[in-house]
């Protein structure tokens, strides 16, 4: 399975260009980060590309399918979205709440069935939650509430998985939990596309990075090939270190004078 963003580009109404002939491909295992600075775009390029907002130019291709001629359910049974964060408005119980990942295999009518029901059990097992399977989605902690999001998207049975900034209101214990989990998944051969504005998460990830500066250039490399300090720099309009971690065997990135 092949995701395709062929020469992408959003504009809004007022004509202000946000990005344009953003181009790259994506197969199932592998991971895609979407880096920049805050307001950069990261954000609404995603949202094209898990159907939530439409481009002024170009496609997303899923294999030789255009995502505009796919129905909803088609869509959600191939790409799973993360937001980068979800406000509860009623108090579904976590395995509940999992359990939506589910509706795109359910007509109206329909109850959860045995494979339902075990991909619900698999995706709480996966991000180890099934301990809070009974409590309140309002009642539990961000950091476990990101979890349970991530396993609802995991219960789609998608081939890809796009998480927009999903550390960005976790402390810093649960931002290396999440981080340890997209690499999993990857390792369970979804296809991952995750955004951030921390350039140090993109060397802990490795793979591929496409950087969105705030004029809407957007350039693609291999993680320890591409970032430098002085792309970094110029990226954040600060200065930008890098040093290498013999311990982490990863270049780890930090900012001063």
């Amino acid at each position: 399975m092949n995701l395709r963003i062929a020469k992408l580009g959003f504009a809004y109404p007022n004509g202000k260009q946000i990005f344009t002939e953003v181009d790259f491909s994506l197969k199932k295992g592998e991971i895609f980060t979407i880096l920049g600075p805050n307001g950069a775009g990261k954000s609404t390029l995603l949202n094209c590309i898990g159907n939530l907002s439409e481009p002024t130019q170009g496609g997303i291709f899923l294999e030789k399918d255009n995502i505009k001629d796919l129905t909803l359910c088609q869509f959600a049974k191939r790409v799973a979205y993360v937001p980068q964060i979800h406000q509860p408005t009623y108090a579904f119980t976590v395995e509940e709440f999992v359990a939506m990942g589910r509706t795109p295999y359910l007509s109206a009518f329909k109850k959860l069935g045995h494979q339902d029901q075990r991909m619900i059990e698999e995706a709480m097992e996966l991000v180890r939650i099934t301990h809070l399977r009974s409590k309140a989605y309002t009642q539990i902690s961000g950091g476990e509430r990101q979890l349970v999001t991530i396993a609802r998207a995991i219960a789609q049975e998608p081939d890809f998985i796009l998480l927009d900034e999903p550390t960005a209101h976790l402390d810093f214990g649960n931002q290396i939990k999440t981080m340890k989990l997209v690499k999993k998944l990857s390792d369970r051969g979804y296809g991952i596309i995750m955004t951030t504005h921390n350039p140090d998460q993109v060397f802990f990830i490795g793979g591929r990075v496409g950087v969105l500066n705030r004029s809407g250039v957007f350039e693609i490399g291999v993680v320890d090939q591409y970032l430098s300090e002085d792309l970094l720099s110029r990226l954040y309009n600060e200065p930008v270190h890098l040093f290498y971690s013999n311990q982490l065997h990863r270049n780890i990135c930090t900012a001063g004078a």
